[in-house]
């Protein structure tokens, strides 16, 4: 699998990261778990991407795979306490949010730790910033990023205190394409895709009763993309290949619960990515139909 290098981290990573949420939001099963992160890090995905708040995903994940630890390069997020629920954005609060996932991962370091959709006024008050950057210095994590978007992401980034931006771009989430992205890559950093297939939301014949999946479908049901509504593969191919030819985008998170899939979405993209007149047309009906309340989306 093509690997690139994620900014200024010097970490080589695959363009495809496994994402942990849904293993966590929707109970999988140790043993399915493990059974497929196993078989994509024998294929060559080496990025693991959680969150404290994904639920049992940490402990999951932890329990799965920690004995492989030099396989793969390991992220989550902070910003929650121990109720998902409820945003923790003191000092204490992340220095202890991040002492839990390292408990739960059963490891000692992380390459990674994010702030997870820190609104820029806390950003201002500096205390999450120099929690990250204290538990940086005592060897909790490698690097610390921003994972968010829309004009909080904006100011992250121009903090200059980030190595990462993680951010979500997709067929129907576009904005960060011309808003953060370009920034991020002035500052040197890495950028991760989120949401990457914009959830598939297609999928669906009638508006789902699923905020998560509620805003790109409808979305997409006035971008009117010409390969959403034939072969399923086809839609899944065509847009995971549009996130990561978005200049500056090095990998793309994607989550599932189902061991073959991470797989098959390889398979997808052994073909390259798209043609530059490709890309562009699906820039420009974006640029046609996008309205200005169509934000990054959480």
């Amino acid at each position: 699998m093509e690997k690139r290098m994620l900014g200024k981290t010097g970490m080589e990573v695959s363009i495809l990261g496994f994402g942990g949420a849904e293993i966590g939001f929707e109970g999988a099963s140790r043993e399915n778990v493990e059974r497929l992160l196993m078989a994509a890090l024998d294929e060559g995905l080496n990025i693991i991407d959680t969150a404290e708040c994904y639920m049992g995903s940490e402990e999951l994940i932890g329990k799965a795979v920690a004995h492989r630890r030099d396989d793969f390069f390991l992220f989550t997020k902070a910003g929650h306490g121990e109720d998902y629920t409820i945003p923790a954005w003191t000092y204490d609060e992340i220095t202890a949010s991040i002492d839990r996932s390292l408990k739960r991962l059963k490891v000692d370091h992380v390459d990674l730790v994010q702030l997870h959709s820190c609104e820029a006024d806390i950003l201002k008050k500096g205390d999450v910033i120099r929690a990250l950057k204290d538990a940086k210095a005592k060897g909790k994590t490698r690097f610390i990023g921003y994972s968010g978007d829309h004009t909080d992401a904006a100011f992250a980034i121009a903090t200059g205190e980030f190595d990462t931006l993680q951010t979500s771009v997709s067929i129907a989430d576009q904005e960060s394409i011309s808003l953060t992205i370009p920034k991020a890559v002035e500052k040197g950093m890495g950028v991760i895709a989120k949401r990457p297939i914009a959830n598939a939301a297609w999928r669906y014949k009638q508006k789902p009763d699923n905020f998560y999946y509620e805003d790109y479908w409808m979305r997409l049901g006035e971008l009117k993309y010409d390969f959403i509504n034939g072969d399923p593969e086809r839609s899944v191919e065509v847009a995971l290949k549009f996130t990561l030819s978005v200049p500056g985008v090095h990998t793309a998170i994607v989550g599932t619960k189902k061991p073959g899939r991470w797989k098959e979405n390889a398979r997808l993209l052994s073909s390259g990515l798209l043609s530059k007149s490709r890309f562009e047309k699906i820039r420009q009906r974006w640029e046609q139909v996008a309205q200005s309340d169509w934000r990054g989306q959480v």
